[in-house]
């Protein structure tokens, strides 16, 4: 007799989960039953920045694998379909048929939770007003994009100042846009320290991004039809014919909450190794609705990847079907731009490097993208966090533009070997006029934090 495989969310850790158990264990040995909600399956929530901009021309170019792909797969995969209600006890999730209201329970032997993450969507005045956007799925993408076809004005407002934030700015801006950011902290990115964040604020408004920083948002005005007509802080007034909310994401763990599974701190689901949910031998979780393990702090956290999930979900897919697959956490890399400026982090910033009780150095150095000589080189300022004691490496901070994000990966790689800086400065990294000069802006910093760290004796 087969075994049923329920999986709640059709996107990259659901599906991933759905597509590798299919690989190791046939339809005969076990039945998969996908349900998701939206009108669309295992796409790039990370593309619709672009695709709103009009970097990418197509929404379909960001989706991997449609529905009836899925399903040549022997994945019974059922769309505009939400599950409201998990039964734990009797092993049974309760889904309803969005376009005809009809709810149904089905059974399961084993059951993946990949509910993703929401927009923070703060409860303000207004809030609802036809116009404000929130962006994290391909039908939030194709709400604001029908948004902006039938708006006649060219102001818009991005409440937040995050990644979603800044690279929805860009979008605006790629489409005609006059860009107000509105954020509550001192600096835009406030993943990055605030020194860093202050270099993207002078690079976003030497683009034409207005950012006002610390100002609370409190109330969302429209017009007397209904429509958004502008953002209203505690210190001023911003016009707006859109609005974007950038503040950030949430794990979406509702149906975990209600079913009394066990929530982290920032309310993601917690797991073990293999991403089964802790205490349940035969719930998994993964993606944007779990926290994992930050490497380098030894605490938990929650970051909304895709990268993240399509390897949750393997490593579901993998358990499930048999095999043996474990995540062991995170060093926290992640990489935006906004225009041809680019911004990276890995490992921990000086705050949550305090937070986690570790003495540590600080260092920063100003190089260039290629040899100074050779033609288009540019900026690149590089922050490097070095354990006081021992040297071992524990963040990086990338501001720049021509192919400055992508070094973060030198510094990922780093600190997931437990490296110190003084190792660093011996890798061997290419190296040729085109590319970078005869010392990488990561070595030249590793090479400053490692005199800092000597000093400190």
């Amino acid at each position: 007799m087969s075994e049923r495989l329920v999986i709640v969310g059709g996107d990259a850790a659901g599906m991933a989960a759905a597509s590798q158990a299919r690989r190791l264990r046939s339809a005969d040995e076990m039945e998969i039953v996908a349900f998701e909600r939206s009108r669309f399956t295992s796409y790039s929530a990370c593309g619709i920045p672009y695709w709103v901009g009009g970097d990418v021309l197509e929404r379909d170019a960001l989706i991997a694998r449609n529905p009836e792909e899925h399903r040549a797969r022997a994945i019974d995969l059922r769309m505009r379909t939400e599950v409201i209600e998990l039964d734990i006890d009797a092993r049974r999730v309760r889904a309803k048929e969005l376009e005809s209201g009809v709810e149904t329970w089905l059974s399961y032997d084993k059951l993946v939770l990949a509910t993703g993450a929401r927009p923070i969507r703060p409860e303000l005045p207004g809030i609802d007003a036809d116009g404000v956007h929130g962006v994290q799925t391909l039908d939030d993408g194709q709400a604001l994009l029908d948004t902006l076809d039938r708006t006649e004005g060219k102001r818009a407002v991005v409440v937040g100042a995050g990644y979603i934030g800044v690279e929805m700015a860009e979008a605006l801006i790629n489409r005609g846009y006059e860009v107000t950011m509105v954020h509550r902290g001192a600096q835009p990115m406030s993943t990055l320290d605030p020194d860093m964040g202050a270099l993207v604020a002078v690079a976003m408004r030497g683009m034409g991004i207005e950012i006002v920083c610390e100002a609370e948002v409190v109330e969302i005005r429209a017009d007397d039809s209904g429509r958004v007509r502008a953002v209203v802080t505690t210190s001023a007034e911003y016009p707006a014919d859109v609005v974007v909310l950038g503040i950030g994401v949430k794990p979406e763990t509702t149906l975990a909450r209600a079913a009394g599974l066990p929530l982290g701190e920032h309310g993601g689901l917690l797991t073990d190794l293999a991403m089964r949910v802790r205490g349940y031998a035969d719930i998994w979780a993964g993606g944007d609705c779990v926290e994992v393990l930050d490497l380098v702090s030894g605490r938990e956290r929650h970051i909304a990847l895709g990268t993240h999930a399509n390897k949750h979900g393997q490593i579901i897919g993998t358990g499930i079907g048999g095999g043996y697959a474990t995540f062991p956490g995170v060093v926290g890399t992640a990489v935006s731009k906004v225009c041809d400026l680019e911004v990276a982090r890995t490992g921990l910033g000086e705050k949550e490097a305090a937070a986690a009780g570790l003495q540590f150095v600080v260092v920063t150095i100003e190089s260039t993208s290629r040899s100074g000589y050779y033609p288009g080189t540019a900026p690149m300022t590089v922050k490097m966090i070095a354990e006081r004691r021992t040297g071992r490496l524990l963040g990086v901070q990338i501001v720049g533009r021509d192919g400055a994000a992508k070094r973060v990966d030198i510094a990922a790689v780093a600190i997931t070997a437990g490296m110190t800086v003084e190792q660093m400065t011996a890798l061997d990294l290419g190296y040729a006029p085109p590319f970078s000069p005869v010392w990488d802006p990561v070595l030249v910093a590793a090479r400053k934090a490692t005199s800092a760290v000597q000093a400190r004796g």
